[in-house]
């Protein structure tokens, strides 16, 4: 591991013609946070104060036309979003990091291994699918951002809060689902747009999953009625060293809606794999 000391605060890079705003808090072992959408940095609270300081270097950014990083209309790909996240980590002089994504950053994370596997220490990827965009998938994209482009975050926003957070959840955790509901409403339609047109595109990485050679921590929210366990499972199967996480009481969010569990499950992950990373390098 490279430069493992930070400066202990929000920063912003310049880099490949676009301004990334980032969290960088704590030092040791260098992880990567990568929210979903229609999120930003600020989806990785309860990690950051876990992790960071407790011997982690924690680096959580907003994507391109996310949060406070710069807005660019048309189409955002995968692979520009991990484009992006590598050009972010070359500025910060880190050479290989854990990765962690959730949703859309966990499809970002696995293009990020494609494109970098030597850079990927460990890698979590929570609430997420492998398999290409269906034709009604990207037709459904294709409208969505067209929709968002026109109208604005704030109805998407409040039809899509059952589902992200479970109905339980939504009634018994009212501030995670007033966190959830106020990123999703803050998200700039072009941005969100952008992605989503990406995501019309996005490509099939199950071919990938059998050379994922780094440790593999899948996790699952029980009641996600996006991405079930069983595409955990399923990934499983095929990630020769992977384990699987099922977050009980949670949906899409599991490190929002049961951080306790999310943590416990990161923590232990990391811990086996950072007595590995001493042993290689002893």
């Amino acid at each position: 591991m490279t430069n493992t000391a930070n400066t202990d605060g929000p920063g912003t890079a310049s880099v490949r013609g676009i301004d990334i705003s980032y969290t960088d808090r704590g030092a040791g072992y260098p992880l990567l946070l990568i929210h979903g959408h229609p999120f930003d940095r600020t989806m990785w609270d309860p990690q950051v104060q876990a992790l960071a300081g407790r011997g982690y270097r924690v680096i959580a950014p907003d994507l391109r036309g996310y949060g406070r990083s710069s807005v660019v209309p048309g189409i955002t790909t995968l692979e520009t979003f991990a484009r992006d996240l590598e050009a972010l980590l070359n500025h910060l002089d880190l050479g290989m990091v854990g990765i962690v994504g959730l949703s859309m950053g966990a499809e970002v994370a696995l293009e990020l291994y494609r494109l970098f596997p030597d850079g990927v220490d460990t890698l979590t990827l929570a609430a997420t699918t492998p398999h290409p965009v269906t034709e009604r998938g990207r037709r459904d994209r294709q409208r969505m951002a067209a929709r968002l482009s026109a109208e604005g975050m704030s109805g998407y926003a409040d039809e899509m809060l059952v589902g992200m957070v479970s109905p339980a959840n939504v009634c018994e955790m009212p501030e995670v689902a007033a966190h959830v509901r106020a990123m999703m409403g803050a998200v700039p339609p072009e941005g969100a747009a952008a992605a989503l047109r990406g995501r019309a595109r996005r490509p099939d990485h199950v071919p990938l999953l059998p050379r994922v050679s780094c440790p593999t921590l899948l996790v699952a929210g029980r009641e996600d009625p996006f991405t079930p366990p069983e595409l955990a499972e399923s990934m499983h199967v095929l990630v020769p060293d992977s384990v699987v996480e099922i977050v009980e009481g949670a949906a899409h969010l599991p490190n929002l809606e049961r951080p306790e569990r999310f943590n416990e499950a990161l923590r232990r992950f990391l811990e086996r794999n950072r007595t590995r990373v001493r042993s290689r390098s002893a």
